[in-house]
């Protein structure tokens, strides 16, 4: 009998017990971000416009590895590249703006964290967004907390986003955000490498021929 009550008070007290806050959720995802050397990730991506009412969907790979080299590369559609080599940040998108490349530094106004997901999210967010949790859920076959986070700045990015961190090794594995025209962006980690071996080929980039570059820094 004595058996049977502590099996249900430790029952009673499991959901307390495994309760977090945002806060630790997010402290431990920096900790997981932070403790990266490097990574290759596969994701997906859609955006939904609704205002045209139109809904976009991408494939690529992302690598990363410190301090700030970045490669975004897309399968679909085929040829976009976002990379940055350290120095210049550059952004090709030939599917929806062929015959440039936009070239700025990618350690001017936060350049490099307007397009890592990890800087966006995990470079101090206790003092850059308010936190709220959003539950639990299945990505991908694993179990995954939600945190709601919304700017307290504005930050020229989202409005308000989600986070969806995994519960066994605190890395983010989806996410969703709403910038202040309500352009929705999902995108899910379909599968990761952390400390994934790269070169530095994966992050060098050479604009095409008959491709004009338009330098920020010129301006």
């Amino acid at each position: 009998m004595i058996k049977i009550l502590a099996a249900a008070a430790v029952l009673a007290i499991a959901p307390g017990v495994q309760a977090q806050s945002p806060e630790a959720i997010m402290e431990r995802a920096v900790k997981a971000y932070a403790d990266l050397r490097s990574v290759r990730a596969e994701f997906r991506q859609s955006i939904t416009n609704p205002i045209t009412g139109s809904n976009l969907s991408s494939r690529g790979v992302l690598m990363r590895k410190d301090p700030d080299l970045l490669s975004i590369n897309f399968t679909i559609p085929s040829g976009d590249r976002i990379v940055s080599d350290g120095q210049s940040l550059w952004i090709y998108l030939p599917s929806s703006a062929p015959g440039q490349v936009i070239k700025t530094s990618a350690k001017a106004n936060n350049a490099l964290g307007m397009v890592d997901p990890g800087g966006v999210f995990l470079s101090s967010p206790a003092s850059r967004y308010t936190m709220s949790g959003g539950g639990t859920a299945t990505v991908g076959g694993r179990k995954m907390n939600i945190v709601n986070l919304v700017p307290k700045k504005a930050n020229g990015i989202f409005s308000q986003a989600r986070v969806w961190v995994d519960a066994a090794t605190s890395l983010i594995r989806q996410f969703e955000v709403v910038d202040a025209n309500g352009l929705k962006r999902v995108v899910t980690i379909t599968s990761i490498q952390p400390n994934a071996s790269v070169s530095a080929n994966d992050f060098r980039f050479a604009p095409p021929k008959n491709v004009r570059v338009l330098d920020s820094a010129a301006y």
